[in-house]
């Protein structure tokens, strides 16, 4: 009889802790890697401690790597310069704006994201870099494979489904829905184009 009942709270907690696959599309039924999708609890719960290392943001080889990097709100972020020449990072979005002149090696602060929202970044020196950082209200969050697919390892219950691409047409705005999740698999068609992403080669005789 005990081993019995115990085998039945595992199987209730295995079920209740079902982690769910998500699948972006694109208007034409394509799975859409490089989706930034997050999953925002519609019942309040406990916000957990930000964790004091930063996330990073490198400039190498005249790119930002990551090209998105996702992060929580208040999160920090360092953005240090592996190369041998001076970057100059800046970024002039709404839900965040800043500047990092000129430097080398490791900038002597970093920044902290406080609002939701998408930030696009550059660089003064150099056109052709740019990249993204977007900055969530949740700690479910990850970047869809080549599949198009994200896995969550989360309750079940609502939840509010956001997903964004670069290639927007106002790679500003989000895409939200109201979603439950009861163990099985969920699938999401974007309502807006993708444009493609044109590949920004980087000047290799460019001396700064």
């Amino acid at each position: 009889m005990i081993k019995l009942s115990l085998a039945i709270i595992l199987m209730l907690v295995v079920f209740k802790n079902h982690g769910a696959t998500i699948t972006v599309y694109d208007q034409n039924r394509q799975a859409l890697p490089n989706s930034v999708v997050w999953l925002t609890p519609v019942e309040k719960v406990q916000k957990s401690e930000l964790s004091e290392i930063p996330f990073i943001m490198m400039q190498k080889d005249r790119q930002f790597i990551p090209h998105i990097l996702v992060v929580p709100q208040h999160a920090k972020v360092e953005f240090p310069n592996a190369d041998s020449i001076m970057h100059h990072v800046y970024s002039f979005s709404k839900s965040k704006t800043f500047e990092l002149k000129l430097y080398r090696e490791q900038p002597q602060t970093s920044v902290v994201f406080e609002q939701t929202g998408v930030v696009e970044l550059g660089c003064n020196i150099h056109d052709w870099m740019l990249s993204f950082i977007v900055v969530v209200d949740s700690p479910f969050y990850a970047i869809t494979n080549e599949q198009g697919q994200v896995s969550f390892d989360i309750k079940q219950g609502k939840y509010t489904l956001n997903v964004w691409h670069e290639g927007f047409t106002d790679f500003s705005q989000v895409e939200s829905e109201s979603i439950l999740l009861s163990g099985d698999d969920f699938s999401y068609q974007l309502k807006q184009k993708v444009k493609p992403i044109i590949a920004i080669n980087v000047d290799e005789f460019d001396d700064y």
